[in-house]
């Protein structure tokens, strides 16, 4: 073979392989930034009803199905909710017990393919718990953003921030708390949402443009008499919180921030969701710098927004070691770097966003002693 055509072959190898690289790290992003609001966190395994009964669901055994605290139960056109595990009711080996508190939506019975889920409620306020509230229409900047006020008399107010894989569905679980507290809760969905605008790409930016939409909310609140706001976020829901409270133009009206599972690494986050789509190994990094390239220098901006420096209001950190989408040792590092402002409450035994499923009366516990000098 001649040199130039031995080189033009190597030349045209080169961009083949350069072309085929960037198609998997395009394809690697899509799978971690394109998962649709609502849609299920990878990680978990689906699980098998084995038997119903009175108050009783029987569920394959695993890690997941052995958790301690109340979840969901998700399958198409299905929601249910469970609470402890019966560890004194005959079962075998390979399943467990748990009681069923109830079926909201569908029929549940032996054969189903489920899915456990932090999110307990399917509705509105109203309709799920009982509660009575507004919705509401946010002026945001891609469009008006649905939302959700429950009203109370006090005049700081809860914005309630969702993460990846649940809906503004899910800070139901903690709406009765802060009700009980005559506490108004604003909870908004965000670009993305069901009946909020898509982002311009159509992709989630795990809240690095999504925080927009609650400095939106803010100014929403204050617009209704709120004189000071707590956000309260999950996963990438709390990454949102700390860039308000970084950048908002209200910033001055925020009054602490609770946290749970907070994303503060997001290419860690990026790498842990395109691994548990099954994504290969080899092409993670390349998932991590597509998405960089297709979306902006995310880490950058997280790393500013959440450094010790950088913090200015009190924050309530809600973290464990068993989250598998956003790395608790941030957390953990957070904490003992501003002691002065960040309290830290771990949680074990909990996936990504489950930490006041895990355990709802020491999670709101925490809540009550950390809120009660903010208002």
């Amino acid at each position: 073979m001649r040199p130039a055509t031995a080189t033009a072959v190597a030349v045209t190898t080169l961009i083949g392989v350069g072309a085929a690289a960037v198609a998997a790290g395009r394809y690697a992003s899509d799978v971690a930034l394109r998962a649709p609001s609502g849609h299920p966190l990878p990680g978990d395994p689906r699980l098998t009803v084995h038997a119903t009964g009175p108050e009783r669901i029987t569920l394959t055994r695993s890690l997941a199905s052995l958790r301690p605290g109340t979840y969901g139960v998700e399958a198409p056109n299905l929601h249910a909710v469970v609470g402890p595990v019966l560890d004194h009711v005959p079962h075998t080996a390979d399943t467990v017990v748990r009681r069923l508190e109830r079926v909201e939506l569908g029929t549940l019975g032996p054969g189903f393919r489920v899915r456990l889920t932090p999110q307990l409620h399917r509705g509105t306020p109203a309709t799920a718990l009982g509660l009575a509230h507004e919705d509401v229409e946010i002026p945001g900047e891609l469009g008006p953003l649905p939302a959700w006020l429950v009203p109370g008399p006090r005049s700081t107010w809860v914005i309630a921030l969702h993460g990846l894989g649940t809906t503004r569905e899910h800070p139901l679980n903690v709406v009765p708390f802060y009700n009980r507290r005559k506490i108004p809760v604003l909870v908004p969905a965000y670009r993305g949402d069901e009946g909020a605008p898509r982002s311009p790409e159509g992709l989630a930016h795990l809240g690095d443009s999504e925080w927009r939409d609650v400095d939106a909310a803010i100014r929403y609140a204050v617009r209704r008499g709120a004189s000071q706001v707590v956000l309260h976020g999950w996963g990438t829901g709390a990454s949102m919180a700390l860039r308000a409270a970084a950048e908002s133009g209200v910033r001055d009206r925020i009054r602490g921030l609770v946290l749970d599972s907070p994303v503060l690494d997001w290419e860690a986050t990026l790498r842990n969701l395109a691994a548990a789509r099954h994504v290969p190994g080899p092409l993670l990094p390349l998932a991590v710098r597509a998405a960089l390239g297709r979306t902006g220098p995310h880490g950058d901006h997280l790393r500013d927004a959440s450094a010790p420096d950088a913090l200015r209001v009190p924050v309530l950190l809600l973290h464990g070691p068993d989250d598998t989408i956003a790395p608790w040792e941030p957390s953990v590092e957070l904490a003992a770097r501003r002691p002065d402002l960040v309290s830290l409450q771990t949680v074990r035994q909990a996936p990504h966003a489950a930490m006041w499923n895990a355990d709802p009366v020491r999670y709101e516990e925490s809540l009550r002693r950390f809120l009660t000098p903010l208002l």
